[in-house]
């Protein structure tokens, strides 16, 4: 079974929500639509469920075009952030409410409703109402619900969002195994890139209604196929800075060179956009080889375990994520360091023309 979008696009009005895009879907498959705010993940999953009409283009379901069947018409399941219960109801009846709608005679809903509770860890929970769970309880209950339609399509549109850490942590750890033992095809919407690599399997990245790449989750995160893809797939977003390659050297500014070595050594003479992530910046140096920028320090944050420093070099903004809580003073010119390994290298039009060298040894 396979889900393909052929050349779809979603305009409302004179906005464009969903430029032109191509994807498939293999059955069997975890994919993560990853890409901040607005960037079109909930608009691409409204057109794969049904709920939507693309204005041009195609939705294929094994071949089959079901681009004007309706949703009711389609094995798709959807659970959104703000989880969805009836509250008069019990979980058991929750759970069993699609079924019954489906017209499944008494021994066929109980049987799958014990299945599915028993895959969601909510045997226990049955006879008790929504309101009587914890937000995670009636998270797993929203998608015991969606997925006891048997669904050959299951969209999670940020599923997560709305509860607390501990139980995103939980909920992120089950729903892979969940997955893994329905066999649908699973799209799960999200803005953080941390949780795209936790979930695995493939990776849409995208950014202003456009899919900028798709694949194996770890290959768009290693490799990613330029800046704007790098951008997404970075919390906080890649620091960029203007480079140029002169024959065995690369000159970062500020008389910062690096020798030109694997990848970079085919480089083209010319000017190049290099990019590092923020955990890569550090403010001690642990590598003779590591380049040294000297930054205003604009902002920091404390999380806890780390320290986001925000700093100013030239006209950059850069972010840098440091391990252990710093005392520093805003407003100092300090030195920061960046092992050469870290950066990746991209042309004039973004695309991404060199990794970072630790991303193929990885």
């Amino acid at each position: 079974m396979t889900l393909s979008l052929e050349s779809v696009t979603k305009r409302v009005g004179e906005e464009t929500h969903i430029y032109p895009t191509d994807l498939t879907l293999e059955n069997g498959t975890m994919n993560v639509l990853l890409g901040p705010t607005l960037a079109g993940k909930t608009s691409l999953m409204r057109l794969m469920a049904g709920l939507d009409r693309p204005n041009e283009g195609r939705v294929l379901w094994n071949g089959e075009d079901v681009t004007g069947v309706r949703v009711q018409d389609r094995k798709v399941a959807m659970v959104y952030q703000q989880f969805i219960n009836y509250p008069t109801l019990s979980v058991y009846e929750n759970i069993a409410s699609p079924l019954r709608l489906m017209g499944k005679s008494r021994d066929e809903i109980d049987r799958a409703v014990r299945q599915t509770a028993e895959l969601l860890k909510l045997e226990p929970m049955l006879s008790r109402q929504p309101l009587e769970l914890s937000g995670g309880q009636q998270q797993r209950c929203a998608l015991a619900r969606a997925l006891v339609k048997e669904a050959q399509l299951v969209l999670l549109d940020e599923p997560l969002a709305n509860l607390d850490y501990k139980l995103r942590e939980e909920l992120r750890a089950e729903i892979p195994r969940i997955f893994e033992q329905s066999g649908s095809i699973f799209v799960y919407a999200t803005t953080e890139p941390e949780e795209a690599l936790l979930l695995g399997g493939n990776t849409a990245a995208l950014w202003q209604g456009r899919v900028t790449q798709f694949g194996p989750t770890p290959d768009v995160y290693r490799k990613p196929a330029d800046a704007t893809t790098a951008r997404v797939f970075s919390d906080p977003p890649m620091n960029f800075l203007q480079i140029s390659k002169a024959g065995d050297r690369i000159l970062f500014g500020e008389g910062q060179v690096a020798e030109a070595t694997g990848p970079l050594a085919n480089l083209a003479d010319g000017r190049y956009t290099a990019g590092f992530r923020p955990n890569h910046l550090e403010i001690e140096r642990h590598t003779d080889a590591a380049l040294e920028f000297r930054c205003t320090l604009a902002v920091t944050e404390i999380t806890g375990s780390e320290t986001f420093v925000h700093l100013d070099h030239g006209d950059e903004r850069w972010v840098g994520v440091i391990q252990g809580v710093r005392d520093l003073e805003i407003g100092a010119v300090m030195p920061v360091y960046l092992d050469p390994a870290h950066v990746y290298i991209f042309g004039e039009d973004g695309s991404l023309v060199a990794p970072a060298t630790y991303a193929l040894a990885a």
